[in-house]
């Protein structure tokens, strides 16, 4: 409760009386980059120095919220209407509680020499009209992402030597090869925690993989929600395949297959007591990975800046393909995952009006400026989503091949709002739950958050109306 109301009497500072004309506004979001509990990093820090230098009557303060706690802590917030200026978009919220930015997004980003609307300064396949997940379930923008996030697999490469693993496996079937000799070897094969990131991580690339089948049949809609189709479904796609029984956790096989092949890589690679262990740092798993137990640990782009003082060498890779011989359902796609705006992206709650509005609208702009951006890019391990900035370096594994494509039928959680942030799997994959349970569970989650969509957006689809 401190810590809720440390935000909130910061995001109604206002004007500061004694400076006159100046303007203090607050950043409130998740540490992606290390486990440092009050600071997202110098590279931060250095960003907002020169926006505070660019707009010297502008004051930027940050609070960095627990990881596991973040989306909690931001929702209340914007239910209660003391949510800070700035927030990280991935908060569970309604459209109405935040600002649509179209129009902003229409007019020039005066921090960008000869631009003539804000949105052309991104990459059109991530952020703008032709882009899946940019808008929000009534078809607004409603955040501004300051880079692109793309998450893969870190490996000890003296590990994998050590253990006789000449080369990161490729197949499903050689990754649980791998971790047997892993085993042998003397480490932890690969770093898990009780997070729902540690689970999504192994679910989501399994899943999308088997279920790209359905692509023909539930691409009904074009990314702003009208009839038509779409390069990856999006949100309300899944929502009328599951609304109109296309897509059903109990009997749709390649949910059953994607749970088993998954409970396979935690019992055959994952830390023993992965169920106990809490998330904390960069990586899956804790410290292990850093600290040589383990020989893998999931991982985003954000993540590579831990790596540069061990005393190993390290490398990247995709999470492994599902062939024929590893499972019936398999289509022989190979893994993907996809660059996407899950990254670190900042939205405006509504309650923010007046000059602290025209304040963190100039903070986003700035952000979206290339020249201004890209210090913060390097040294963060971001890889851009505007046109004209370029990735860190050392991201080579995560950007090449298949796995840098964005996958037709992407894993969409479905999530309800009230079980956000949850591990949802925790049960089926420690035993306590049978997978009949677990698939059950699971489609009332989907009935439910695809409930939500269709409230939030506003659709009045037979389908989508209870």
């Amino acid at each position: 409760m401190a810590a809720l109301g440390a935000v909130g009497l910061s995001a109604c500072t206002g004007a500061d009386e004694a400076s006159g004309d100046a303007v203090t506004i607050t950043l409130a979001g998740p540490n992606q980059w290390s486990s440092d509990p009050s600071s997202f990093g110098p590279e931060w820090e250095e960003l907002i120095a020169a926006f505070e230098e660019a707009e010297p009557n502008i004051q930027v303060e940050t609070v960095v919220l627990p990881l596991a706690e973040f989306a909690t802590t931001l929702s209340t917030q914007l239910s209660a209407g003391t949510a800070p200026e700035l927030i990280f978009n991935q908060a569970p919220h309604t459209p109405d509680q935040v600002v649509a930015l179209d129009g902003y997004l229409e007019q020039p980003n005066p921090y960008v020499e000869g631009n003539e609307q804000w949105v052309d300064v991104f990459k059109p396949d991530y952020f703008g009209p032709t882009a899946t997940n940019a808008r929000n379930a009534a078809g607004n923008y409603e955040f501004i992402p300051f880079n692109l996030f793309i998450s893969g697999l870190y490996f000890n490469a003296d590990a994998f030597a050590e253990a006789g693993v000449d080369e990161p496996p490729a197949t499903f079937g050689e990754f649980i090869e791998a971790c047997g000799d892993l085993k042998d070897a003397g480490y932890v094969p690969l770093a898990l925690d009780n997070s729902y990131g540690a689970q999504n991580s192994v679910y989501a690339p399994i899943r999308s993989q088997l279920q790209d089948r359905y692509f023909d049949e539930w691409n009904v809609f074009a990314p702003d929600g009208t009839p038509g189709t779409s390069a990856q479904i999006g949100a309300k796609g899944f929502a009328h395949a599951v609304l109109t029984g296309a897509l059903d956790a109990t009997s749709t096989p390649e949910i059953a297959e994607t749970m088993r092949l998954m409970k396979t890589v935690f019992d055959e690679c994952g830390t023993p007591n992965w169920s106990g262990v809490t998330s904390t740092g960069a990586f899956t798993g804790g410290e292990d990975l850093v600290g040589g137990e383990a020989a893998m640990a999931f991982g985003s782009n954000f993540a590579a800046s831990n790596l540069a003082d061990v005393d190993w060498e390290y490398g990247t890779m995709p999470f492994p393909t599902i062939t024929k011989d590893d499972s019936p359902l398999s289509t022989d796609r190979e893994a993907q995952s996809g660059a996407n705006v899950g990254g670190t992206s900042y939205m405006i709650p509504a309650t923010t009006e007046a000059e602290q509005l025209d304040a963190a609208v100039k903070f986003l702009q700035f952000v979206s400026a290339p020249e201004r951006v890209q210090p913060w890019l390097d040294g963060t391990g971001g890889i851009p989503a505007l046109a004209d900035a370029t990735p860190a370096p050392g991201l080579e594994g995560l950007m090449t091949g298949s796995w840098f494509e964005a996958p037709r039928v992407p894993a969409r959680a479905l999530i309800p709002k009230a079980l956000a942030g949850q591990a949802v799997y925790t049960g089926y994959l420690t035993g306590s739950k049978s997978l009949e349970d677990q698939l059950a569970e699971l489609q009332s989650s989907w009935v439910e958050n695809s409930f939500e969509l269709a409230e939030d957006g506003g659709w009045t689809e037979d389908w989508a109306t209870r």
